[in-house]
């Protein structure tokens, strides 16, 4: 099977995480590809093939003839998409890209908005019609290294490591290294392969916590409300009128940090604002979580004790400081790619992998490019040439 029928039969599956879930994983459907995963793996040809209790897909190839001995090689991806977007009845798209707008029935891609476009004349793209996300985070990852996998076990003249790979569960949602099977993975070095334009190896990335603010008001009649009612909703607003408007995911790069606001519910009574607060820098990011205590604490003192209450967790820490003491593993990525005519191109993570959870508890793991494109978005898209190419990859790395 190629690389790009394998995609297009997991986008086929919804495997939309949840974070209002109290299970694990979050959602029934993700543990249905999972089955399916197993399945193919073992069909494939991979030995010990298993979907774990916590819905994580474990597979093991072992080395060709004479590399016995050297150290397991392990490639990680994950199933679920994001809570973002609908997942579910993905209508998938392939079109040669020939420049200009791209026309999709249910949105538009225009190269304003998108000017990169113009990087993938000539190619083909795999594209959604406009209402649901495509899935290429992470499914183009997953297809990458099975189809990398297939054809190892279909070439033993290939001389390459001993392969482990994991498919994890609930990685939109921070909980995908959670329950990891570290006893089972065989492989002491891993990459994540996940998202970002072809080429891309990543191995720093943000520093990362979440924050729940719970507003309690106070509601009276309006009519007779005068200095008496606290509205919540207000005092949500007010909330976000003292956050930096500077420093929003749409008005920072590289590795600047930021505040985002994601979700605002509520009513007179009771308001609740749900925020992610990240930074590559330790103590910016610090820094940052200690204005939002700061605010808080003002607040309750101008509002009244106990308007305010906040929830703030650590989601991931940044990466960098487990993987310099193994850079062979960038240089082997960098040189993978360019055997196989990929321009590697290292960048700093906005945002965050399995790879930074997986390199605290002991596994350096830096993730690999899939050639995905404007992720968690109804734009999604991925060329069917960084598909291929980075299948090709995956399979250098095994040698």
């Amino acid at each position: 099977m190629s690389v790009l029928e394998r995609f297009l039969k997991y986008v086929s599956f919804d495997t939309k995480s949840s974070e209002d879930s109290t299970t694990f994983p979050s959602t029934d459907k993700q543990l249905v590809l999972g089955k399916y995963l197993a399945e193919e793996l073992k069909a494939i040809g991979l030995q010990d093939t298993v979907l774990d209790e916590n819905g994580y897909v474990y597979g093991f190839l072992p080395a060709s003839k004479g590399r016995e001995t050297d150290p397991a090689i392990g490639f990680v991806a994950h199933m679920d998409t994001s809570p973002d977007v609908s997942g579910a009845n993905v209508k998938p798209q392939i079109i040669t890209y020939e420049g200009g707008d791209i026309e999709l029935p249910h949105a538009v891609l225009t190269t304003r908005n998108f000017p990169y476009l113009s990087d993938y004349i000539g190619q083909q793209l795999v594209l959604t019609d406009g209402s649901t996300l495509l899935g290429a985070d992470d499914k183009a990852g997953i297809a990458e290294i099975l189809t990398a996998c297939e054809y190892l076990v279909q070439h033993p003249e290939v001389s390459h490591r001993a392969v482990a790979v994991c498919i994890t569960p609930d990685e939109e949602i921070g909980c995908g290294a959670d329950r990891f099977p570290y006893a089972r993975f065989a492989a002491k070095e891993a990459y994540t392969v996940d998202g970002c334009e072809l080429g891309e190896i990543e191995y720093e990335n943000f520093n990362a916590a979440s924050a729940v603010i719970q507003i309690t008001g106070r509601n009276i009649h309006p009519g007779a409300a005068k200095n008496k009612m606290k509205n919540a909703v207000l005092l949500a607003a007010d909330f976000v009128n003292h956050m930096p408007s500077a420093e929003t995911p749409a008005h920072t790069e590289g590795y600047e940090g930021f505040y985002h606001i994601s979700d605002i519910s509520g009513n007179e009574s009771a308001a609740t604002i749900k925020m992610i607060i990240r930074d590559h820098d330790m103590d910016k990011f610090l820094a940052r979580k200690k204005y939002v205590e700061n605010l808080v604490a003002y607040l309750n003192t101008r509002d009244g004790d106990g308007t305010y209450q906040l929830t703030l967790k650590d989601s991931y820490f940044n990466m960098k400081e487990k993987i310099l003491p193994v850079m062979h593993l960038i240089d082997n990525a960098k040189a993978a790619m360019l055997s196989v005519g990929v321009q590697p191109k290292i960048v700093p993570i906005r945002g965050g992998t399995d790879g930074a959870r997986l390199s605290y508890e002991g596994l350096p793991c830096p993730n690999l490019s899939t050639g995905g494109m404007n992720a968690h978005s109804v734009h999604e898209f991925v060329p069917v040439q960084a598909l291929e190419k980075m299948t090709q990859v995956v399979i250098q790395l095994t040698k």
